[in-house]
């Protein structure tokens, strides 16, 4: 591939622990250089997130999907999230036995049929029941997507750059979430309802609309004067459109066999053993790290308070314009979160384990701010003051400023936590392998929480309810982690205690 430059006394600044004790390959030049760079290839993951979750997130920040009943939305989030709490704790095993473009590209395939579902439900009002099964198929297909992009997101970087390669990521895709929410405020600016009618749509008018709408996002008026559609349908098949290119970008992306690192150090090969070593190796990354097991409550709370931000809050309170806008300033700020906390948790004058109790400092502060501030708003209304048919919260009204000002900083509390699990878990390990498991880890347990809250907003749980556990949780997640901080964060990872695969041999 490359030359090998000998380097067993030097070492490499910012660069891996190992990079001293691997050989060190010197990099390709030009176009192929360009390519073959970790971060050209984080950056293609991260258009793939971008094309697929960025917008499935897109779609769910309007509350209920953009629809007036956010019952279906949320039965459908709950089915989605329990599939994929269930398949994310697998799917690192899947990701290791597959290779991770194979997974990758599994794993998109589920959000397309998920945005389809919602363009289902706005043809045929009577298709609940295919959203939530779409939900179900996505879950599973969610857990293998994370697994694979947590395992090369945090494999390609050194241990001075995994801040930056997870800031860059988040920002790709949650410009997913941007543009889609860009659509959605140009489509219903001049809208005040709290939701558009439900379309009717001869199928003939239908197909006619695909033809029209394949790369414009605006409605034109057509044909007989049988149909009336509302700008929902073409934002989803906009979205839909999009889904779709992003499940062939794995077939671009390089082999991660064939990555070298900024410092020329080689990214570890996954072997891809039998199934059963593989899912072995889950239980051996358990034992030889147990101190994962303290980043569980932040993993639970990662998505647990989506429910009351999405929909109890923005999906409540909230016309349609109101929350468009909500929406779009939402996925900005996730991009302004996750750089900062990016560069803080990268910055080099200070040692690893006093950068990641940095963050925790950082994120304590957001975490009781932001939350004291919503409390002031959430101990005003209930599901009882806020009925379905009354006028809700527009962007011109009076005290609006204040409430977007909030779910600004709820987007950027939200990039700084999980740019921060992600962080941790980097500093426990290099080994793809290993980081298989552990972002499945991740994800199973995230969406265990997001499953148990979807299902307590579909059953009318009070919205306090829900905001208080949100809350609690997510102290909770601080606490646990400081002591996986002092005990497990060293400013360098040991290459020999680093290898799965030797630990399940034995």
């Amino acid at each position: 591939m490359a030359d090998v430059i000998d380097n067993e006394k030097g070492s490499v600044h910012g660069g891996s622990s190992d990079a001293a004790s691997q050989q060190v390959f010197e990099r390709p030049t030009g176009l192929k250089g360009f390519y073959y760079h970790p971060l050209t290839q984080t950056c293609l993951l991260g258009l793939v997130c971008f094309m697929c979750p960025g917008l499935f997130n897109s779609l769910n920040g309007l509350g209920g999907g953009g629809q007036v009943d956010n019952t279906t939305g949320a039965n459908s989030n709950a089915a989605l999230y329990a599939t994929f709490a269930f398949s994310a704790f697998f799917s690192g095993s899947i990701n290791n036995k597959l290779g991770s473009r194979t997974t990758l590209m599994l794993g998109t395939t589920g959000y397309a049929l998920y945005v389809g579902s919602y363009l289902a439900i706005n043809i045929h009002p009577g298709a609940k029941g295919f959203v939530i099964a779409a939900g179900a198929i996505l879950g599973i297909c969610a857990g293998l997507l994370w697994s694979a992009q947590g395992a090369l997101m945090l494999a390609y970087p050194t241990e001075g750059e995994k801040g930056k390669y997870i800031g860059v990521f988040w920002g790709i895709f949650n410009l997913g979430g941007v543009v889609g929410a860009s659509v959605a405020l140009g489509q219903n600016f001049k809208s005040t309802a709290n939701s558009g009618e439900r379309p009717r749509v001869d199928l003939h008018a239908y197909t006619d609309l695909c033809l029209r709408c394949s790369w414009q996002w605006h409605l034109r008026m057509f044909g007989s004067a049988t149909a009336v559609v509302h700008a929902d349908l073409a934002n989803q098949i906009g979205f839909l459109i999009l889904t779709c290119l992003g499940v062939f970008i794995p077939l671009i992306m390089a082999d991660p066999t064939k990555m070298l690192r900024t410092d020329g150090t080689k990214v570890t090969t996954v072997r891809h053993p039998s199934w059963k070593s593989e899912f072995l190796g889950l239980y051996v990354a358990l034992r030889t790290d147990p101190m994962i097991l303290l980043l569980f409550p932040m993993f639970l709370a990662s998505n647990w308070f989506y429910t009351w931000q999405f929909n109890d809050y923005n999906g409540a309170i909230f016309n349609i314009r109101a929350r468009a806008l909500n929406n779009l300033v939402y996925w900005i700020s996730q991009i302004i979160g996750a750089v900062a906390i990016g560069r803080l948790l990268d910055q080099p004058k200070l040692s690893r384990r006093l950068r990641a109790f940095s963050g925790w400092a950082v994120l304590f502060v957001f975490v009781f701010v932001v939350h004291g501030w919503a409390y002031l708003y959430q101990k005003s209304y209930t599901r009882a003051s806020v009925p379905p048919d009354q006028q809700r919260l527009d962007i011109f009204d009076s005290g609006y400023t204040g409430k977007i000002f909030l779910y600004i900083f709820c987007g950027i509390l939200d990039a700084m936590w999980q740019t921060t699990a992600y962080w941790l878990m980097g500093a426990m390990s290099n080994d793809p392998t290993k980081l298989a498991h552990f972002a499945g880890f991740y994800k199973s347990l995230q969406s265990a929480g997001a499953a148990g809250m979807w299902r307590a907003d579909a059953v009318k749980i009070p919205y306090m309810n829900i905001f208080a556990s949100t809350w609690a949780l997510l102290a909770a997640g601080l606490i646990f982690i400081l002591p996986m901080i002092r005990l497990r964060v060293k400013d360098s990872t040991n290459p020999k205690d680093d290898i799965l695969d030797e630990k399940v041999a034995e």
